[in-house]
């Protein structure tokens, strides 16, 4: 997991040197796929339950699972990319979300706020807490900015499959969850939107767009729980 997580981290870095207005979302996947394959990698979304591409290339209202095509990129765009790292048979998983040339400072906010939600909750991945306080840190660090937390979609569990139990809710929960126990790889993965947390799918059955058209961003990491601070394999 550690080498798919590095792989993951590489291939988000090469991304975001490439992430300038006119390159299209299918350049990118293709950029991330050359990139993990010649690492000895294979891109864990690639043919995931039917998905085309390499990587989740969603771009401002996008919330999760954009499929990239010919869309060109313009300054004042946002993208979040989202990348999954198979390595003899394990994973890892995370994404980012990147501002394309210069964008307004309410988006800038958006993008530092989600991505500091997510360093809040691994203040609580530690063995003497449980999994909804985790939930409970990024509900509390979004909340006073205003923004809306996506809840229909969760962060997981993650190891031999790229997506397994438990869900990691970004929203405040009424009970603490199982106990977090040493050995636990969780990808946690707020997904933070400028208006309203109400999403919607589009026809394509993938892309998932927030439904008042406002920008959304997403922050994602493979942590390790340990007996001690917790170990983050994406970075």
């Amino acid at each position: 997991m550690r080498t798919a997580s590095k792989v993951c981290a590489g291939a988000h870095e090469l991304l975001r040197k490439h992430i300038k207005p006119g390159i299209t979302t299918s350049e990118l996947s293709s950029i991330a796929e050359d990139y993990i394959r010649s690492n000895d990698c294979k891109p864990s979304f690639l043919g995931y339950r039917g998905f085309p591409a390499a990587v989740c290339t969603s771009v401002n209202d996008e919330v999760i699972h954009g499929v990239p095509g010919l869309r060109k990129l313009l300054s004042g765009d946002i993208v979040s990319i989202d990348i999954g790292v198979c390595y003899k048979r394990f994973h890892g998983d995370a994404a980012r979300t990147v501002s394309v040339g210069h964008i307004n400072e309410n988006h800038k906010m958006l993008i530092e706020v989600t991505e500091k939600a997510f360093f809040e909750s691994v203040k609580y991945c530690t063995e003497e807490n449980r999994l909804h306080d985790i939930s409970n840190a990024i509900d509390d660090y979004v909340k006073p900015f205003g923004f809306g937390i996506v809840s229909e979609w969760c962060g997981h569990g993650i190891g031999r499959q790229v997506h397994e139990d438990p869900q990691i809710p970004h929203t405040r929960q009424e009970k603490r969850g199982p106990r977090l126990r040493r050995g636990m790889t969780l990808a946690i993965e707020p997904m933070i939107n400028v208006g309203s947390e109400e999403i919607q799918m589009l026809d394509d059955t993938w892309t998932v767009v927030t439904r008042d058209g406002e920008y959304s961003a997403h922050y994602e990491n493979t942590v390790l729980i340990t007996d001690g601070e917790p170990e983050i394999l994406t970075i």
